[in-house]
């Protein structure tokens, strides 16, 4: 074994990324990961607290959100600043691709880890809330937007790992909301209708 290679905390999370994949993350052990990454249990320990930190170390995701929210433009309603905040974090993901859908993987593959995720993103939900009321938005709004934007989020994130085409993660993103912001128009279209109906019956009667 080398005494030193550069980047021990990228090959930590490459090494186990693949392992999590191959034998299963309870399987793998923290010795194994180690030793695929070229360094000592002691150099894992420094870089990340246990097998699940590799996961879900805390990353810039949230603070680009929040800022991304920040300065987006004033006249933008709404689920357009999500939109804006949420394609401005797609970098984060579109530039380590391979690790993010071996990430996915792992997680889809175990309910514990399935868990945390979802509170990871209820999290990101809260922070984006947070940013929208510092615009000036009312509270219910902000939440309901925020909590809009992150389901839409999650729903792209799931295309985007398994588009075989391998369209951008924006691409997605922005087809989600966009499917997000039509859902209401049925239900806006079924209760004009139901109007018409009822006043063709009572003009009868």
């Amino acid at each position: 074994m080398s005494r030193w290679k550069p980047d021990a905390r990228g090959r930590l999370e490459k090494a186990a990324l693949e392992l999590y994949n191959h034998k299963g993350f309870d399987a793998t052990t923290v010795a194994e990961i180690a030793a695929g990454a070229g360094v000592t249990e002691r150099t894992f320990y420094r870089h990340f607290a246990d097998k699940r930190e590799v996961l879900f170390l805390a990353n810039p995701l949230a603070d680009i959100l929040a800022g991304a929210a920040a300065t987006a433009p004033v006249p933008l309603p709404p689920l357009e600043v999500v939109t804006h905040a949420l394609t401005e974090a797609a970098p984060v993901f579109e530039e380590r691709g391979d690790l993010a859908r071996q990430r996915q993987a792992v997680i889809a593959a175990n309910p514990e880890l399935q868990e945390r995720e979802l509170a990871k993103l209820a999290a990101l939900a809260a922070t984006l809330a947070q940013a929208l009321r510092e615009r000036g938005l009312e509270t219910t709004t902000a939440a309901l937007a925020a909590e809009i934007g992150i389901a839409a989020f999650k729903v792209a994130f799931e295309r985007w790992v398994n588009d075989p085409d391998r369209h951008p993660l924006v691409q997605h993103i922005r087809e989600t909301l966009d499917a997000a912001r039509h859902l209401t128009a049925p239900a806006e279209h079924a209760a004009a209708t139901d109007d018409v109906s009822c006043t063709g019956q009572e003009n009868v009667a």
